[in-house]
């Protein structure tokens, strides 16, 4: 059994982990016409806006309630009041989403009773659905927060069905992780419309984050589910949860309105997709389409291809536990090591990670790993970028965020598809590492000198000389 390994640090020296407020309102993102609100200063919303924007390359909704010394200390109902109101006045949204911070959550502030008493001075606000989360910066990372927000919304937006009432059978609700992407949302919508099954993605960043340019300009998100479309998800047949941070959403899922669930804690690599394609074709009746027949001998042989490049190498991996997970197992099974593995908080699903300690840490950490466990190829954010650089080993970014290069978010690593491309993407890295840096090649032999035979040149020398 893996050994998880909690940090011994007094500071995170070159942070791994994102905070768990921006992966709150990260979640709120995925719904269509809203507004995400963080309750606390103004820095630790500009910090996460910013990060958004680097990472998505698109303007990003994202506000605060301004906390200030003075209101921090002496509450903030004020703040909040005024904030929902300028909201609601300016950008007219449809949901509006409030995640607190640490400095807030330090103080104590009551946001539910907050909101309770504005719907009461402010009768306008009456329909406009307000929805609070717990998400203090100080414990947890970027995952727990979105996977508490997807749960609240469960608990707030989903209506309970009426007794007796009749369930969609093609209806499937779709919870997915923070780890899957923009792109990797319209894999498994296509995926799942080829059953002939509907899919409600809660939240749903292809429909607000994929890069697309809208006819005009609106102050809150762009795309994603819309709110009725949210209240309807009770009356579906299945609900599928994507990474282990979604059981807890599912299970109120269930708990709410009956609906079963079925967890995959991941979808990156040949059997986790075997098994998500056997079940869809159990829930849908219908035969496995020759598509994905047809993908998934294309990735059976893409694994072939690529072995001789990825078996065998000591991988440095660090990440959210759900994309740790998701990726190094893919890569054990591709016949890889997982010598160095840093993440980001606590969960259940490290303890199948298949390496022999899991450090909870930075990125500092992650370095220091991968150099004294000879590391020769390091995969994390953006943030990793300077130390690959120190270590002179191949570099695949994964994970936010990602703001040096473009199309972070339609990177794509599920379904047969996405699987064999990610596979391809690390192969061809490793190839050009070793033919820039280590392998001999054409060029490299036309310029070395070969030992001497009998005081004559090697044969391989002459013919290059002669050809020259």
């Amino acid at each position: 059994m893996v050994l998880v390994t909690a940090p011994k640090k007094a500071c995170a020296v070159n942070p791994l982990k994102m905070s768990q407020p921006i992966g709150g309102a990260f979640a709120f993102m995925g719904l269509r016409g809203a507004m995400p609100l963080l309750h606390g200063p103004q820095g630790c919303t500009s910090f996460g806006l910013t990060l958004f924007v680097r990472h998505f390359k698109e303007p990003v909704p994202l506000q605060t309630t301004a906390m200030s010394e003075v209101t921090t200390v002496l509450g903030g109902y004020e703040n909040v009041e005024q904030a929902i109101l300028n909201i609601h006045n300016r950008a007219k949204p449809e949901i509006i989403g409030i995640c607190s911070t640490g400095v807030t959550e330090t103080n104590g502030d009551d946001v539910d009773a907050y909101i309770k008493l504005i719907r009461e001075k402010h009768p306008q606000l009456a329909k406009l659905p307000l929805v609070y989360v717990s998400t203090p910066d100080f414990k947890d990372a970027f995952q727990d927060g979105w996977g508490k927000t997807v749960a609240r919304m469960v608990e707030v937006l989903v209506e309970a069905p009426a007794t007796g009432a009749e369930r969609n059978p093609a209806q499937v609700n779709v919870l997915p992780g923070c780890h899957l992407t923009p792109g990797d949302l319209d894999e498994l919508r296509i995926i799942l419309e080829d059953f002939g099954l509907q899919p409600s993605f809660l939240p749903d960043l292809a429909g607000s984050l994929d890069g697309h340019i809208p006819d005009q300009f609106t102050p809150t998100t762009i795309g994603g589910i819309g709110i009725d479309d949210v209240a309807r998800m009770g009356r579906a047949g299945w609900t599928i949860a994507i990474g282990a941070q979604m059981r807890r959403a599912a299970e109120a899922m269930q708990a709410k309105t009956g609906v079963p669930f079925r967890l995959f804690e991941r979808l990156c690599g040949l059997i986790p997709n075997d098994d998500f394609i056997a079940f869809l074709s159990e829930i849908s009746g219908r035969p496995v389409p020759s598509r994905y027949r047809r993908q998934r001998g294309q990735l059976v042989d893409a694994m072939l291809d690529a072995h001789f490049q990825i078996g065998g190498r000591r991988l440095a991996i660090g990440a959210e536990p759900d994309l740790l997970f998701d990726l190094s197992s893919m890569l054990h099974e591709m016949g890889a090591q997982v010598t160095a593995a840093v993440t980001t908080t606590q969960s259940a699903v490290l303890e199948q990670i298949k390496a022999t300690e899991v450090q909870i840490g930075d990125l500092e950490d992650l370095e220091e790993l991968a150099r004294t466990r000879n590391c020769d190829l390091l995969i994390t954010h953006s943030h990793g970028r300077q130390a690959a650089a120190r270590l002179k080993i191949p570099f695949y970014r994964a994970g936010f965020p990602m703001f040096d290069r473009l199309g972070s978010g339609h990177q794509l690593s599920v379904g047969y598809r996405g699987t064999r491309d990610l596979i391809f993407d690390i192969a061809n890295l490793v190839i050009a590492d070793r033919e820039e840096n280590h392998a001999p090649t054409p060029d490299s032999w036309r310029n070395s000198t070969l030992p001497l035979r009998g005081g004559r040149r090697s044969s391989i020398d002459s013919t290059e000389r002669s050809i020259a």
